[in-house]
């Protein structure tokens, strides 16, 4: 019996269902492998979950309030932002490399989230602003200087740098931010070492002088101003 030739249109659908399989796990296999390159290192502790479904925080007692971040200090009128209202800014995708203290780096990593331009034009900052001091949720027991939870800043003119290409990220990978990425949001500084990218901000604080980090607090070995080494830059800083 003679069985006719397939169609090029069947064959090529054929085609397309053996491999769309493969397709569609790609990028869970990308974000999966991704999260294994990306050892986790914090101080935080007593974190509030957090679920980007609901954009609410909930605390170990089980109690459950929305996220909030927090933009006070040297500003005309405080501004308060939810977390869908963050995602309904404008967003900004990079891609850059994150340099641990340790000597690690993770590179290519691909952050969405918000440029501190676009942030910041939502509010008056005063003239005397010249940095920007990021608290994260979360305690450090015994933290060192009497510090109660991770504190770190950065200049003003550092973030609303184009070339220093600083980012208020919410996701990773198309995905938002998992809790020991820092979610619900954190600072991507790609050209400082990576203890200056605060986790789990919930406060932006403006101010005229600079504050030294938890870490600097901790041992003088580390640096307020923390860039990245050049033998570790796979392209020029800017500064």
């Amino acid at each position: 019996m003679h069985k006719p030739a397939s169609s090029p249109l069947r064959r090529l659908i054929l085609k397309a269902t053996l491999i769309l399989p493969f397709l569609v796990g790609i990028p869970q296999k990308i974000f999966a492998s991704l999260q294994k390159r990306f050892p986790t290192r914090t101080v935080d502790d007593h974190v509030p979950s957090f679920s980007p479904e609901t954009g609410n925080l909930r605390t170990r007692d089980g109690k459950s309030f929305p996220y909030e971040l927090l933009l006070d200090g040297l500003v005309k009128t405080s501004v308060t932002f939810r977390y869908s209202e963050l995602l309904s800014l404008p967003q900004h995708e990079q891609t850059s490399d994150f340099h641990c203290v340790e000597g690690w780096s993770v590179e290519d990593v691909i952050w969405q989230g918000i440029t501190p331009a676009e942030l910041f034009s939502h509010l008056e900052i005063l003239p005397e602003a010249q940095f920007c001091v990021f608290h994260s949720l979360g305690a450090t027991p015994n933290g060192p200087g009497g510090l109660k939870y991770y504190i770190e800043s950065l200049p003003l003119s550092t973030l609303l740098d184009p070339k220093q290409e600083c980012l208020f990220a919410l996701k990773i990978d198309g995905e938002p931010l998992l809790p020991e990425r820092g979610a619900p949001l954190r600072v991507i500084a790609p050209y400082q070492l990576a203890y200056k990218s605060s986790k789990f901000v919930h406060r932006i604080s403006f101010s005229e002088k600079k504050q030294d980090g938890w870490w600097t607090v901790a041992n003088p070995i580390y640096p307020w101003d923390a860039p990245v080494p050049k033998s570790r830059l796979r392209k020029r800083n800017p500064a």
